[in-house]
C-alpha cells in the first residue's frame, strides 16, 4: 500500500534496473567489509567497532563479549540487527549485548548509521548497527584459519561453500578459548580484583575462591549454516542457523559470572523479483532469536556466606516483515511492513531453588509487541542527492505481574538528508531527523534479588531530535571528511542512583568528528580520525545536582600509517589515543580517568591466492589503561556506599598470529 501511494504522487516512468544507489553513504555511513578476514583478533565484534568506527567506543566489562557507544548513546538507544533480524541479550547487566551473539569470523560487513537517519530499523535513535553475515557462493571453496595470541588465546575456524547457478549453500564453525588477560601492571583478572579489595575490604566476597583463580576467562563456539535456492528465475529461499555457545564467561568487576550464554539465530527470507511496475523486488521475511544466559557468582567468596546465586534470565523475538523495493525515474524507493514479539524473563535461584514467590521474578514474562510501517526513497535532483523516510511505531508492552502498569507507545520518526556536490572536490552535507524508542522491560519493572523497584512503570519513551552538518573535500592524495552533530533527547531515560530507579530527564549531546587520509606515493598512505563530545542534562536528575551525562566519552584520537612494501605485504602502525575523562555524571557513579596513549603494529603477508599469514602487537608499550566508565546502571563491584566501583583495565601487551588457508 506504501509503495503504490509513493508511486502515484512521484507519476514518473519506471525502469527495470535498480541500479546501486548509496546517497550520503559518506556522511551518515561507516562500513566496515571483510570482518571475517580482517578482524582476526577475536570473536569481539564489539571490540573491532571500537577500533575502526571514530564514533564508537568499547564498555569493557570481560575479555570477550564487550558492548559499544555510538556518539555516547547505549544500550536501546540504539538497534542492532543480524541480517534484518532482531537480537537482544538476555542480561540486565549486559553480559551479552546484542553483537555479542555474532562471532567476527561469521561476518561479511558492518554498516554503522549514526544518528536517526534508519528508518527501516526499530528503535534506531541514535544508531542503527546492521550485520551482515558471510553468504553462500557458487564456486566451491573453503577457509581454514588458525590464531594464537598472548595468554593463550586460541582459535580454530573452518568454512566451506558451493553449489550450482541455482543452488548454495554455507557451512562454518569455531572454537576460541583464552586465558584472562592480564593489564599493563600484569595483572590477571584476579590480581585486579585484588587490588581493588586491599583498599576496599568491604568487597571482599567479591574475589574469585582460590581454586577458580586460574580459570580461562572464555571458551566460545559458533556454528553457521546456509541454503540460498534459486527456486525459479525470479523466486529465490535464503535459510540459515546460526547456533552460538559461550561457557564460563568471567566478568571480574561484577558480582556474578556467565555460567553460559547460549543464541540460536533462525532466519528465513523468500524473494520475488520483478513482480511488475511497482515491485522490482519483494522480500517475505521470518526470524526467531533465542538467548538463554544463566549468571552466578558460583566462583566466588560470596557463595559461601550466601549460597550459590543464580539469576536465569532468557529472551527471545519473533518477527517478520514485507519489504517492497522498485525504481520510478531515478527514485529508488523501499517500503515495508514490520511486526515482532520481543520476549524478555528472569528468575532468581538459591542453590538452585527458587527465590520465594515475591522474590522469583526480576523481570517476569514481558512481551513488547511492534507494529510498524516505513518508507523511505532516494534520489537525486542537479547537484544534490536526497535521502528521505518516514517510519511509525504501534507499541504494546506488557507483562503478568500484579500491580505493574501495562503500556503503550505511538510514534512517528523521520528524516531528510541532503548532499550538494559544490564541483568535483567539494561535497556539502545537510541531515535532520527524530526517531524514538520505548523504554525496555528492565527500566519499566525490573526488581533486584531484594525485591525491590528498581524499573519505573510510568517512564515515556525516549525521543531524538538531531542535526547533522558535514563537508568533505577530496583533491590529488588527500581526502577530509568532518561532521558535526547536535542531539536534543527529551525524557531520556537514565538511571537515578540516589533513588535507586530509572526516571525521564531531558538532554542534549553535541561533537565533531573528522576523518582524513592522504597518499604519498603508491606504497604509502596515511590515514586519522578524532571524535570529540559532550553531553548534558537540561536539569538534574530527582535529589542530585551534577548536569553532566554519563557514556560521554572523552576526545579520541587515531593515526595510522600504512605501507606496502610488495604487492604481497602490508604493514600498518597506529597510534591511539584518549583525553582525560572528567567531565562525569559522578553522582551516578562515574570516575575521573586519566588519558592514555597507546601503539599497534599489524603486518600481513599472502603466498599466492591460498596462503594468508598475519601478526601483530597491540600496545606495544604495554601501557595500563581504561576506556569505560563505571556508571551505575549496571551492577558493578563496590566497596561500600561511599567507595568508587571497581574500574576494570585493558589488556597489556598483545601479540597474536593468525594464519588463514583458502581453497
Amino acid at each position: 500500500m506504501l509503495s503504490v501511494i509513493a508511486a502515484v504522487a512521484l507519476d514518473a516512468e519506471p525502469v527495470e534496473n535498480l541500479g546501486n544507489i548509496d546517497v550520503n553513504a559518506t556522511f551518515v555511513n561507516s562500513v566496515v567489509n571483510d570482518v571475517a578476514g580482517e578482524e582476526i583478533r577475536s570473536a569481539d565484534v564489539g571490540a573491532a567497532l571500537a577500533r575502526l568506527v571514530p564514533g564508537v567506543t568499547l564498555v569493557r566489562r570481560s575479555a570477550v563479549a564487550n558492548d559499544i557507544v555510538v556518539r555516547g548513546l547505549k544500550k536501546d538507544n540504539l538497534s542492532v540487527t543480524i541480517d534484518g533480524a532482531q537480537i537482544y541479550g538476555a542480561c540486565p547487566n549486559r553480559m551479552d549485548p546484542p553483537i555479542s551473539h555474532i562471532l567476527a569470523n561469521n561476518i561479511e560487513r558492518i554498516e554503522v548509521t549514526e544518528g536517526p537517519f534508519d528508518v527501516t530499523e526499530p528503535g534506531a535513535m541514535g544508531a542503527a548497527v546492521k550485520i551482515h553475515t558471510l553468504k553462500p557462493a557458487e564456486t566451491f571453496a573453503g577457509d581454514l584459519n588458525l590464531g594464537l595470541g598472548t595468554w593463550n588465546y586460541r582459535k580454530l575456524a573452518a568454512s566451506v561453500s558451493g553449489g550450482t547457478e541455482s543452488f548454495r549453500f554455507f557451512l562454518g564453525f569455531s572454537t576460541e578459548d583464552a586465558d584472562q588477560y592480564h593489564d599493563g601492571h600484569g595483572d590477571d583478572f584476579d590480581k585486579q580484583q585484588n587490588r581493588y579489595i586491599k583498599e576496599h575490604p568491604a568487597a571482599a566476597g567479591m574475589t574469585y575462591l582460590p581454586k577458580y583463580r586460574d580459570l580461562n576467562a572464555y571458551t566460545k563456539s559458533t556454528f553457521m549454516g546456509k541454503i540460498f535456492w534459486d527456486i525459479t528465475d525470479n523466486q529465490s529461499l535464503q535459510l540459515s542457523y546460526t547456533a552460538n555457545r559461550s561457557d564460563d564467561v568471567l566478568y571480574p568487576n561484577t558480582p556474578m559470572d556467565a555460567d553460559y550464554d547460549n543464541s540460536d539465530l533462525f532466519d528465513l527470507k523468500y524473494i520475488f523479483r520483478n513482480l511488475g511496475t511497482y515491485s522490482d523486488k519483494l522480500t517475505l521475511h521470518y526470524y526467531r532469536t533465542h538467548v538463554d544466559h544463566p549468571m552466578s557468582n558460583r566462583y566466588r567468596k560470596s557463595r559461601m556466606m550466601k549460597g550459590v546465586i543464580k539469576h536465569w534470565l532468557t529472551t527471545e523475538v519473533n518477527g517478520g516483515s514485507i519489504v517492497n523495493e522498485y525504481q520510478i525515474g531515478n527514485h529508488r524507493l523501499e517500503s515495508g511492513l514490520e511486526f515482532s514479539r520481543r520476549n524478555w524473563d528472569g528468575k532468581y535461584y538459591k542453590n538452585d531453588h527458587p527465590f520465594p514467590a515475591a522474590k522469583f521474578h526480576s523481570i517476569y514474562d514481558v512481551d513488547t509487541d511492534d507494529y510498524a510501517a516505513y518508507s523511505k526513497d532516494n534520489f537525486s535532483t542537479g547537484n544534490v542527492d536526497w535521502n528521505l523516510g518516514l517510519r511509525f511505531d504501534h507499541y504494546k508492552i506488557d507483562t503478568p505481574r500484579p500491580g505493574d502498569r501495562d503500556r503503550t507507545f505511538n510514534g512517528l520518526s523521520g528524516n531528510l538528508l541532503a548532499t550538494y556536490r559544490l564541483n568535483e572536490d567539494w561535497s556539502l552535507f545537510l541531515g535532520a531527523g527524530s526517531a524514538m524508542r520505548v523504554p525496555d522491560p528492565k527500566e519499566l519493572y525490573y526488581r533486584n534479588k531484594m525485591g525491590m523497584m528498581v524499573g519505573n512503570d510510568n517512564l515515556d519513551a525516549v525521543r531524538n531530535y538531531e542535526i547533522d552538518i558535514g563537508a568533505e573535500w577530496n583533491i590529488a592524495s588527500v581526502n577530509l571528511r568532518l561532521k558535526g552533530f547536535y542531539n536534543d533527547l527529551n525524557d531520556d531515560i537514565l538511571y537515578n542512583a540516589t533513588k535507586k530507579k530509572y526516571e525521564n530527564v531531558n538532554a542534549y549531546i553535541y561533537g565533531v568528528e573528522l576523518t582524513g587520509s592522504y597518499t604519498y606515493s603508491d606504497t604509502l598512505y596515511f590515514d586519522g580520525s578524532l571524535s570529540w563530545m559532550r553531553g548534558k542534562k537540561k536539569a538534574p536528575l530527582t535529589g542530585q545536582s551534577d548536569t553532566d551525562l554519563p557514556d560521554v566519552p572523552p576526545i579520541k584520537v587515531t593515526l595510522g600509517a600504512n605501507w606496502m612494501p610488495w604487492e604481497d605485504t602490508t604493514m600498518r602502525a597506529e597510534f591511539v589515543a584518549s583525553g582525560r575523562w572528567d567531565h562525569i555524571d559522578a553522582e551516578n557513579g562515574e570516575q575521573v580517568i586519566g588519558g592514555w596513549g597507546i601503539v599497534n603494529l599489524k603486518a600481513r603477508k599472502t603466498w599466492g591466492d591460498h596462503l594468508e599469514l598475519t601478526v601483530g602487537i597491540d600496545n606495544l608499550f604495554d601501557k595500563t589503561y581504561a576506556v569505560s566508565n563505571t556508571y551505575k546502571d549496571l551492577t558493578l563491584i563496590s566497596g561500600g556506599t561511599n567507595a568508587p566501583t571497581m574500574l576494570l583495565n585493558e589488556p597489556g601487551r598483545y601479540v597474536y598470529a593468525n594464519i588463514r588457508y583458502k581453497f
